[in-house]
């Protein structure tokens, strides 16, 4: 369920309206062609859980350039 999603990525962002900026942008970064919107925020809301989204990039985490061959390929 969305709400569990959101309180789980809650954990590393406190304010609410920064995650609903953070996780547009992913987003729309995110999303292949052909597949549902729903399941690109549902993704990344787990990523949001799993790791903080305003840290700097640390070697675990997606590049833009990964982000970038990962649209490409879709």
């Amino acid at each position: 369920m969305r709400s569990e999603l959101i309180f789980g990525a809650l954990t590393h962002v406190v304010n609410r309206y920064q995650l609903c900026q953070l996780a547009s942008k992913a987003t729309r970064k995110l999303h292949k062609p052909n597949t549902r919107l729903q399941d690109t925020t549902n993704e990344v809301l787990v990523r949001f859980r799993e790791s903080n989204p305003g840290s700097p990039l640390n070697p675990a985490s997606m590049s833009e350039a990964h982000i970038e061959e990962q649209r490409r390929a879709a």
